[in-house]
């Protein structure tokens, strides 16, 4: 169900508990700024998940309230795991859901990465 990511941040929510070691993921990576992970339920044959460690609900929070030690952090990780799973020559996909028209699910800022294969359209078309 979209969440109305205009709320304050849910320290209950998936990815807090996943970044507490509360619930068990598949990392793939780490470091100060960002935590990333494969999606249990992927979409394409390479779905990771990119996230901040800080809380933040949305793109917008993040780009609101980050420092810029936080952001370049976060992008950098982002790329980082790109790199490390063969996905910059053959290409990827970057999406970041916000709010319930972008269907955002967790209300914790996070980036899936999609690859693997050709992915097609960007939207369907109506």
């Amino acid at each position: 169900m979209p969440i109305d990511a205009t709320q304050p941040y849910d320290d209950n929510n998936i990815f807090a508990k996943i970044l507490r070691g509360e619930i068990p993921s598949n990392k793939v990576y780490e470091d100060d700024w960002a935590f990333a992970f494969e999606d249990i339920n992927p979409q394409a044959e390479i779905h990771t998940l990119v996230i901040p460690k800080g809380r933040y609900v949305s793109w917008d929070d993040f780009s609101a309230r980050a420092s810029a030690d936080e952001i370049a952090g976060f992008v950098r990780a982002v790329g980082e795991v790109a790199r490390a799973k063969g996905l910059v020559e053959p290409g990827y996909r970057l999406l970041a859901n916000v709010g319930g028209h972008g269907h955002q699910e967790v209300p914790h800022l996070h980036v899936h990465i999609f690859g693997g294969h050709p992915l097609g359209p960007m939207l369907m078309r109506r």
